[in-house]
């Protein structure tokens, strides 16, 4: 009683095609295509500019001086 069969899917689909007729249901569906399409091309620009904002800034690295003497290098320094 609570699941329906083809033959009451059948029943219903007939009944929509004589209430709105088959030209409403075309143009209906090619909305609603044209609606999913546009959704999807919109999160691929969304995707897009994410991923462009969400990338790290390239690096800058200084050149070492030999001139400053107070500069030291942190990473080459050890303890001994």
């Amino acid at each position: 009683m609570g699941s329906f069969s083809i033959w009451h899917w059948l029943i219903v689909l007939l009944i929509v095609v004589l209430v709105f007729g088959t030209k409403k249901l075309k143009n209906i569906g090619q909305d609603l295509g044209g609606a999913v399409k546009g959704f999807k091309d919109g999160m691929k620009d969304g995707a897009a500019n994410n991923n462009d904002a969400a990338a790290p800034p390239q690096q800058v690295t200084a050149q070492k001086s030999a001139t400053d003497a107070n500069t030291v290098d942190v990473e080459a320094k050890t303890k001994s």
